[in-house]
């Protein structure tokens, strides 16, 4: 028996191309998703659209969802907000706006008209297309001090200044709401067009959902005649299971083609990403993670209402 070079690595010397390996894979998708234009440009839509991320079963994928499709989208060349409707901030943190400066503009002061929506914006370092309005602590309190304000479930919509919007030239708006029912997320729906739930491909997916459901029929009813789901993410999929390809399965039978096609793979990397204060799509662009969400922000924009897709 020949000795193996100890130089040479074990798929090398058994006549695997360097570019065969998994890391290598991963390494040439990440370098096509960050190359200018490597991701391809997506339509824009005709207004823009603002969507509400709900579900108020907690560790469901909802800010991970909303900061990655968030990021997809800007690398797709679209101009994209975040709100920050949580308070503990994490969409803040992930987007890498440092939301504990002393003095930021929040949402808790867009909220209760302290300022206005051009002074709270920030830009995210991560790319020039993706903005946030950031959440602080302050923001826990808020939904005792907006139930004495007049037009309280109003108040992020009329925020929203249709104006700065333009200004900005925002294409999306995502709302990432607090995993509760309370006035924070009345105000979110009211706010928005659209409302896009993740619902995680495990146990008990569907617990829940059907009160988030009535509320949003309840908002329909009485505050925003135009507000729909538009949109359902499997996320946290793990394909070793059953169990995720029954609740998939189940989820699709219920919502039929309100679900992406694209399913988010449960994954260290998603996990670890808002620790460095990164979106997945920027802390590991060629991994499994990343790729999905790819795919998932192209489908939506994609369902994006046509024919009116180009603006000047």
């Amino acid at each position: 028996m020949v000795d193996q070079d100890p130089n040479v690595s074990r798929e090398t010397a058994e006549g695997v191309p360097y570019d065969d390996t998994p890391i290598a894979a991963a390494a040439e998708r990440a370098s096509q998703v960050l190359t200018p234009g490597g991701a391809g440009q997506l339509p824009r839509p005709s207004q823009t659209r603002i969507m509400t991320v709900a579900n108020q079963k907690g560790g469901v994928g909802k800010t991970t969802t909303a900061v990655n499709i968030a990021a997809a989208l800007a690398l797709h060349g679209l101009r994209v907000l975040v709100v920050d409707l949580d308070p503990q901030g994490n969409a803040s943190t992930a987007l890498g706006i440092d939301h504990r400066a002393p003095d930021i503009a929040s949402v808790y002061e867009l909220l209760l008209g302290e300022v206005t929506l051009r002074e709270a914006i920030q830009q995210s370092p991560s790319n020039e297309r993706l903005f946030c309005v950031p959440a602080t602590l302050d923001l826990a309190g808020a939904e005792i001090e907006l139930v004495s304000l007049v037009a309280r479930e109003n108040r992020l919509r009329n925020a929203l200044s249709e104006e700065t919007l333009a200004e900005f030239d925002i294409d999306y708006v995502f709302i990432d709401c607090p995993p509760s029912l309370g006035l924070l997320t009345v105000n979110a729906m009211v706010a928005a067009r659209e409302v896009l739930i993740p619902i995680q491909c495990e146990y008990y997916a569907l617990e829940g959902v059907g009160q988030l459901l009535r509320n949003i029929e309840l908002v329909q009813a009485h505050l925003n005649p135009g507000l729909h789901v538009s949109t359902i993410v499997l996320t946290m999929y793990d394909g070793r299971t059953k169990l995720a390809d029954q609740v998939a399965e189940e989820v699709r039978r219920h919502f039929g083609d309100k679900v992406l096609g694209a399913i988010i793979p449960r994954s260290v990397k998603v996990s670890e990403a808002p620790g460095y204060a990164m979106t997945i799509i920027e802390y590991d662009p060629g991994s499994r993670g990343a790729m999905s969400y790819l795919d998932a922000a192209r489908e939506l924009a994609l369902r994006s209402p046509a024919p009116e897709t180009a603006r000047a």
